[in-house]
């Protein structure tokens, strides 16, 4: 709320640094998302695999794997307020 207050729209979640550094979970990314757009902001929902799981042909059960914690935890509606960055933590 104190963010919206000072006129930021959007919140950044997923980051892959928060991910790693923090284990952030897809769950508690997800959480966050909905937690943003509850409060009135926007979420820009950062999604990506690392060089291991691409080279191991993880790439599209890692990104389905983020995606579908976040679809879990919004609603219909809450997609009108969520735009994906797909950031794939290799190209960093």
């Amino acid at each position: 709320e104190l963010v919206k207050g000072m006129g930021i729209p959007w919140a950044l979640v997923g980051h892959s640094e928060r991910r790693q550094s923090c284990h952030e979970t897809n769950e508690v990314v997800a959480r966050k998302a909905k937690f943003a757009i509850d409060t009135g902001l926007k979420a820009l929902v950062c999604i990506g695999e690392t060089l291991p799981e691409r080279e191991a042909g993880q790439t599209f059960d890692v990104l389905a794997g983020q995606l579908a914690a976040v679809a879990d935890a919004l609603t219909p509606a809450d997609w009108a307020h969520v735009v994906l960055a797909y950031e794939p933590v290799w190209a960093i």
